[in-house]
């Protein structure tokens, strides 16, 4: 599988990463065993990148993650944690779930925000502690929409002093939005944006500014949500956008996409997958999967020749903007027949 490094530092990623959230019990539970078979048909694929957070399950995926690769040489993967939020025991001892934050599992912990230097530290300890490891390769600045200023001021300094010192190799930011980690790509000597949602087949307002940003720059983009929490794997009535019931004009664009798609002979998640690849900014795309089968299809998708054709046509019909990069053709330039599989939902 296809390896670069992140922006200007030594970090390696590959063109395929695995997000983590599904590992924390994402909207469902998943068992130990699937979750550690999940990342083991991430390894065989090839993927030597991967993503996690404490805030995914309360700490249960980074847990379940470093148990995984444990047995690894450290030096074989790349492993990316997130910073901003503070696990802090439940007041009232656990009682209910997590699920009003999206994770099946037991609320025996609540969340703080804090991207103060301290925080980031504290932060960043309590990681290793859970993952059994000790150092993560990239440390991202996790959702700091509400909380710039700090982010800025405070926990990114911190997050600099660590690089510096060799204890991290790659610092970034993972948001849903494109406008602030572009302020941060201005302001700030980070290596690497994580972004969600927000460059994908169905959108690129990502394109405004933070892509240009990050080329211009040398930085670097990881792509997750690239599936728009699982609209482009099969739209359909019932299906979500951004984790809530997709509003009508978006589920039309996705239908259309879908129909362009299938008159090339292709899988319209296998388009979704390969369409970042177009900007020269992006070193890989990140997707979630809670099961081997989901790990294999996404890479079997990724692997599939689209053929050029297929790019014209959605410029014709107005679904990409004319001056939208796209990846370079298959060599074959051939179709290829769309074979029914399972699709992946996406937990990201």
């Amino acid at each position: 599988m296809r390896t670069t490094t992140l922006g200007g530092s030594s970090v390696p990623v590959t063109e395929l990463a695995l997000g983590c959230a599904a590992l924390g019990n994402l909207f469902q539970p998943v068992t130990d065993e699937a979750a550690h078979a999940t990342v083991e048909a991430a390894w065989d694929a090839g993927i030597r990148t991967f993503d996690t957070a404490p805030h995914y399950g309360l700490g249960l995926s980074e847990r379940r993650l470093g148990g995984a690769l444990r047995d690894r040489p450290r030096d074989t993967y790349t492993l990316s944690t997130k910073v901003g939020r503070l696990l802090v025991p439940s007041p009232d001892g656990g009682v209910g779930d997590d699920l009003a934050h999206g994770f099946a599992v037991p609320a025996a912990h609540r969340r703080v925000w804090d991207f103060s230097a301290d925080g980031v530290l504290r932060s960043l300890e309590a990681s290793l502690e859970r993952l059994g490891l000790d150092h993560v390769d990239v440390v991202l600045l996790h959702d700091p929409d509400d909380h710039a200023d700090q982010a800025l001021d405070e926990a990114y300094p911190a997050l600099e002093r660590l690089r510096t010192e060799g204890v991290i190799g790659a610092i970034g930011v993972g948001m849903n939005q494109s406008a602030l980690p572009a302020r941060f790509m201005r302001e700030t000597d980070i290596d690497v944006v994580l972004l969600a949602g927000r460059y994908t087949l169905l959108e690129q307002d990502g394109l405004t500014e933070l892509l240009p940003e990050a080329a211009a720059r040398g930085r670097s983009v990881v792509i997750g949500g690239v599936f728009n929490s699982g609209l482009l794997t099969a739209p359909r009535p019932d299906a979500t956008y951004d984790y809530a019931p997709a509003p009508q004009p978006v589920l039309d664009r996705a239908l259309r996409l879908l129909e362009v798609c299938e008159h090339h002979g292709v899988p319209l998640r296998a388009a979704a997958l390969r369409f970042p690849f177009g900007h020269r900014a992006v070193a890989s795309v990140l997707t979630g999967a809670r099961s081997p089968q989901e790990v294999r299809d996404t890479v079997e998708q990724l692997r599939r020749p689209l053929p050029h054709a297929l790019w014209d046509e959605l410029r014709a019909e107005g679904l990409l903007d004319p001056d939208t990069p796209v990846p370079v053709a298959a060599p074959t330039g051939k179709a290829v027949p769309i074979r029914e599989a399972t699709p992946s939902k996406e937990p990201s």
